[in-house]
């Protein structure tokens, strides 16, 4: 397989698995949705920063011993399971009774940004799934001859920059619904919906088996 093939068929199959509906969607569409375009983007470059993460650490080897040692997948799994269900009890227990969409699309106040954007982070790195679907994937595509390191690096970037594209067409598509989000009901709706989201994710992945 050259490089041009195995580029070209990364894209193909990476495209597949970005639309897939999974945790960082649902993060991204209920930040934009009750907490406006800016940070729903900024929780998405949290979460593309993670991909880049998972993709150096799978290139320098870090992910085949989270593949091989169960002890390092159970204690990541064990941390990212219970940071998703205090997500989602947080947001079940304490649903917001409105949100200013004006307010919501301004600049955040000093350390918001940081805020945001540690919130999709944390989402990314605490999903043993990602790391282990990394080093299960991105050698596939490992053309011969070619350095193992930064080839499987430049695949992550590609996710991550698939990853930004379908994060814009997700936010972008939450505008339409900008005005049924100034009644409380729907926002206590929303923020109730997704902590159920989050918290079957975390409990998924508790009982999640290698």
């Amino acid at each position: 397989m050259t490089v041009v093939q195995a580029l070209s068929a990364f894209v193909v199959a990476a495209t597949l698995f970005t639309l897939l509906p999974g945790l960082d969607t649902a993060m991204i569409l209920r930040t934009a949705a009750v907490e406006g375009p800016r940070r729903a983007g900024l929780t998405a470059i949290g979460i593309i920063c993670g991909c880049l993460i998972w993709g150096a650490a799978v290139a320098l080897g870090l992910g085949a011993l989270l593949a091989a040692s169960a002890a390092a997948f159970n204690l990541l799994k064990w941390a990212g399971a219970a940071y998703l269900v205090w997500l989602g009890v947080n947001l079940i227990l304490k649903p917001r009774a409105r949100i200013d969409i004006a307010a919501a699309g301004a600049a955040p106040p000093a350390g918001g940004a940081l805020t945001w954007m540690r919130r999709g982070l944390l989402t990314n790195l605490l999903n043993p799934k990602v790391g282990v679907f990394y080093v299960s994937f991105l050698p596939q595509f490992l053309p011969t001859g070619v350095a193992p390191a930064p080839f499987i690096f430049l695949l992550a970037v590609i996710h991550a920059a698939l990853g930004l594209a379908w994060s814009a067409c997700l936010i972008g598509a939450t505008r339409p619904i900008a005005g049924l989000l100034k009644r409380a009901s729907v926002v206590r709706w929303l923020d109730r919906v997704t902590g159920g989201v989050f918290l079957g994710f975390g409990v998924r992945l508790a009982l999640e088996h290698r």
